[in-house]
């Protein structure tokens, strides 16, 4: 599976929410499916408090932000709904 596309299409056909804050009220509702943190991203805490999979995106949080059609950094990406991408069956 490619990872950029996947987030890209996820992006354009599910729900997601980007930022750490959102995270946290993802794992305290317990909505999200899915975690995906920037290789840099500080909030790597978020690994060990949840249920909820956590993946590590194997770039930067630009990068991260780029593959998901975003012109800004986005350190974690929270999938509530996949839509259409299959980035769940990885």
């Amino acid at each position: 599976m490619d990872i950029n596309r996947a987030l890209r299409t996820v992006t354009k056909t599910g729900e997601v929410t980007f930022g750490v804050s959102q995270a946290k009220k993802a794992i305290a509702s317990k909505q999200g499916k899915l975690i995906i943190i920037a290789s840099n991203c500080p909030a790597k805490e978020l690994k060990d408090q949840n249920d909820i999979p956590v993946m590590e995106f194997p770039g930067t949080n630009r990068e991260l932000g780029s593959a998901c059609g975003k012109p800004f950094s986005v350190s974690v990406v929270t999938v509530i709904k996949p839509g259409e991408s299959q980035i769940l069956s990885k």
